[in-house]
């Protein structure tokens, strides 16, 4: 006797059938059943951003018992600013340290990008009378000498920003707070592409390549600024980049973009997982997740929207610029890596070189891309830096600035051995390193002290990846 069709069971369907046979990948979680993935992911080694998240929250407690000014809306405010730009260079190195490459030349690199900037703005647009004759061609030889690089290895965009940095300078463009940003940033794209192309094409390992250059950067800043020198950038544009702030307004209008798009894709992507069948955790988890991202961002933005000057005369609200710069970079960069062939490509590279290159993928012009990327997000971070303190002297990008962002990205879970990491490390790992310098700056605590306890913290992040990684490759074992 046949089956009627309401007799008929899901596992006689096409469709029943391949749930019933890919039950793993086809079937909702419940909150405990998710709760068990979880946590057996992360006694295998899966420990993603949890350990410098957890020490966040350790490090908030700690200094706001300890220190009665840490938790003001004015030093909150303040500690925004001063991590910026160390985070934005982090996303970088990010990208780079993806492929288990360094970039040791990603802060005297941002230092050349601020110089350039700076000298640009002080001579008025003229740098050719600001360089020097000999100096100033050389500059431009090797803009140009970036631009063909990055054409011969076809990262278009490294050509087309090099060109622009070549333009501004031989044509003499006007100075302009936003020629200068641009001009940075062109300068560090430039940078990147000579830095990718010597390790890329040319085989000469990163580590060799970003020391020398690391020096050799150094070098030029000197050679702009001059030994002692300092050049002030007397903007109110590229002053407001760090210093200013968002009106009430803007800041609860930033609160309802960001929240509002976090929301729609976490949850956008979670129903159309259920719709399809695919496995997904359950629905009151994302809610609960989503929610609580929500209400967090409603209560900064409502603290810092409130008055937190000291003075009676002086009105200071609204969430300070920076906070939108590296949201949009946050975004930007993780639609890459998450979401397009590209950033498949870095994962892909980063885990298996040599697998990669079988699969078709053109390694050599992935790992000059990260270096490029690195780059120009460390101008991004000069332009912030610099707004922050005003001008620009031959220290700038030295000192303890790469040492810093290798150690938020790293701090915040990316792994240095390639392949793991999220764009989202960077900002979590910085935040640990600002809490940190910040916390003990109120505390009065002496440099030594600073150093010691950022070196450790940076060492117990190196060891948890390391020990991770083989508690992962035993469970696969």
């Amino acid at each position: 006797m046949s089956k009627t069709t309401s007799e008929t069971s899901p596992q006689d369907t096409p469709q029943g059938a391949a749930i019933s046979d890919f039950g793993i990948d086809t079937t909702s979680q419940s909150t405990g059943e998710a709760a068990r993935d979880y946590v057996a992911r992360l006694r295998g080694g899966e420990l993603g951003s949890l350990p410098a998240l957890l020490g966040v929250i350790v490090l908030l407690i700690v200094f706001s018992s300890l220190a009665d000014t840490f938790l003001t809306l004015g030093n909150i405010a303040n500690l925004l600013a001063q991590g910026a730009s160390v985070v934005i260079i982090a996303m970088g190195l990010v990208f780079v340290l993806l492929l288990g490459e360094i970039d040791l030349s990603a802060g005297t690199a941002s230092g050349v990008c601020a110089s350039v900037m700076a000298l640009h703005l002080v001579k008025g647009g003229n740098l050719l009378g600001g360089m020097g004759d000999t100096v100033f061609y050389l500059f431009c030889g090797i803009l140009v000498l970036a631009a063909v690089f990055a054409a011969m290895m076809r990262i278009w965009a490294g050509t087309a920003l090099s060109l622009v940095a070549l333009g501004i300078a031989l044509f003499g463009v006007p100075a302009n707070a936003w020629v200068e940003m641009l001009l940075a940033v062109c300068v560090g794209a430039a940078i990147g592409s000579i830095t990718g192309f010597l390790v890329a094409r040319v085989g000469i390992p990163s580590f060799v390549v970003t020391l020398a250059l690391f020096l050799a950067w150094g070098g030029v800043i000197l050679q702009f600024i001059g030994q002692g020198g300092t050049l002030g950038l007397n903007d109110d544009t590229l002053f407001n980049v760090a210093n200013g702030n968002l009106s009430t307004a803007g800041s609860w209008a930033l609160f309802v973009l960001a929240t509002g798009g976090y929301a729609a894709v976490v949850l956008g992507r979670h129903f159309s997982r259920l719709r399809r069948g695919l496995v997904a955790s359950p629905t009151p988890m994302v809610l609960a997740k989503v929610g609580a991202v929500v209400l967090l961002a409603a209560v900064a933005t409502y603290a810092l929207t409130l008055n937190r000057s000291q003075s009676s005369v002086v009105v200071i609200t609204g969430v300070p610029f920076v906070v939108p710069i590296v949201l949009v970079l946050l975004v930007i960069g993780t639609f890459v890596l998450e979401r397009t062939r590209y950033g498949r490509h870095v994962y892909a590279v980063g885990g298996n070189k040599e697998a990669a290159r079988r699969a078709g993928i053109n390694v050599a012009q992935i790992r000059m891309s990260v270096f490029v990327i690195a780059s120009t997000l460390a101008a991004i971070g000069a332009i912030v830096y610099s707004s922050k303190v005003g001008s620009v002297d031959p220290n700038a990008g030295g000192g303890n600035t790469l040492l810093m962002a290798v150690g938020a990205a790293v701090i915040g879970g990316t792994s240095l051995f390639g392949g793991k990491g999220k764009l989202r490390d960077a900002v979590i790992g910085g935040a640990v390193l600002a809490i940190i310098q910040n916390g003990m700056g109120l505390l009065k605590q002496p440099a030594a002290v600073v150093f010691i306890v950022t070196g450790l913290v940076l060492l117990l992040a190196a060891s948890v990846d390391a020990l991770s990684r083989r508690r992962a490759a035993t469970t696969v074992r």
